[in-house]
C-alpha cells in the first residue's frame, strides 16, 4: 500500500511496517498516523519571523509541529523532534 501523505509515497508492503517519516504505520491493510493529537510545538509568532515578504506586518501567526519528517537535514534545527 503507498502512503499518499507526503512527496515521498512510501509503499509500506508489511504488517506494521513504518514509512520514511517514521510517523505513518501499515495496519490492518490501512495507512495510520502514530503522531494524530501528538504536538511537540505549539506557539504564537510575529508574521515577521516567517518567510511571508511583506504579507500583514505587525500580525501573529500560529506555529505547530508534530513529531516526524520526511527529510534528513544534517543542519536542522528541529532533529531533536
Amino acid at each position: 500500500m503507498t502512503c499518499a501523505f507526503c512527496y515521498r509515497h512510501c509503499n509500506l508492503q508489511s504488517e506494521h511496517q513504518l514509512g520514511y517519516c517514521q510517523q505513518r504505520k501499515l495496519v490492518d491493510n490501512r495507512i495510520v498516523s502514530l503522531n494524530y493529537g501528538n504536538l511537540v510545538s505549539l506557539a504564537l509568532d510575529p508574521i515577521e519571523k516567517k518567510p511571508l515578504y511583506h504579507f500583514l506586518p505587525g500580525s501573529i501567526s500560529l506555529s505547530l509541529a508534530e513529531p516526524g519528517c520526511n527529510y534528513r537535514c544534517a543542519f536542522c534545527q528541529n532533529y531533536t523532534i
